[in-house]
C-alpha cells in the first residue's frame, strides 16, 4: 500500500515537471495572481448565459431557467449556433448528439424542437465555451485551440471529444477550473 502511494506521488511529481518544462521551454507566463483575481471576480458577477438564434434567444442566469429552456426544447438550428461557438463542423456536432444528418435537415426545415437531451447538451455547451473563453481571457482562437489539443490532464484526450456527454462536459469544466486557478495536476 505504502508502494502504491509512493509511485503515485513520484508519477505527479513527474507530470508537473513535465508541464513545467513545457512551459518553460514554451516561454509561457503563468501569473496565478492575475488568474486568481480575475475568478473572483467572475464569481461576484452573476453570469448570464444565452444563445442567439436567427428567430429567438434563449437567455438564463440560473438552473432552473435554464431547466425551463430544456423542457420547452430548442430548435435544431442551436445545433449550427453551437457548432460555430465551439469551431467544430456541424456534422461532428451532430455526431457527438447523436443525430443523423438527414435526420437535421428534416427537423430543422420543419422548425421541430430538440428532445430535452440534446437540448441540454446545447445549453450547458454554451456555458462551457463562455466560461472556458473567460478562462482564456477573451481570446476565444486560443481557446479553441486547447479544446482541439490532447490534454495530459484528461488522460491525453482531446477536450473536445467528450462533448457527447453532461459528464464529458463537466470533466472539461473541471480541467479549466484547475487552469483558472493555477491547479494543473
Amino acid at each position: 500500500m505504502l508502494l502504491d502511494i509512493a509511485v503515485f506521488m513520484l508519477y505527479i511529481y513527474s507530470i508537473n515537471t513535465a508541464i513545467y518544462n513545457i512551459m518553460k521551454e514554451k516561454q509561457i507566463i503563468f501569473h496565478p495572481r492575475k488568474s486568481i483575481k480575475r475568478a473572483k471576480r467572475s464569481k461576484i458577477i452573476n453570469s448570464q448565459w444565452s444563445i442567439k438564434l436567427a428567430d429567438n434567444e434563449y437567455t438564463w442566469v440560473t438552473k432552473l431557467e435554464r431547466i425551463a429552456i430544456i423542457r420547452k426544447g430548442l430548435p435544431y438550428t442551436s445545433i449550427e449556433e453551437i457548432s460555430k461557438r465551439v469551431d467544430l463542423p456541424v456534422k461532428k456536432v451532430l455526431d457527438l448528439l447523436g443525430v443523423p444528418q438527414t435526420t437535421f435537415n428534416k427537423k430543422k426545415r420543419e422548425k421541430e424542437l430538440l428532445n430535452r437531451r440534446n437540448s441540454e447538451i446545447i445549453l450547458v455547451l454554451a456555458e462551457l465555451i463562455e466560461y472556458g473563453i473567460q478562462v482564456f481571457n477573451g481570446e476565444v482562437d486560443k481557446f479553441h485551440r486547447w479544446l482541439k489539443k490532447p490534454n495530459i490532464s484528461l488522460g491525453g484526450v482531446r477536450p473536445d471529444s467528450f462533448f457527447d456527454s453532461l459528464t464529458g462536459i463537466q470533466i472539461v469544466k473541471n480541467a479549466l477550473n484547475k487552469m483558472e486557478y493555477g491547479n494543473f495536476a
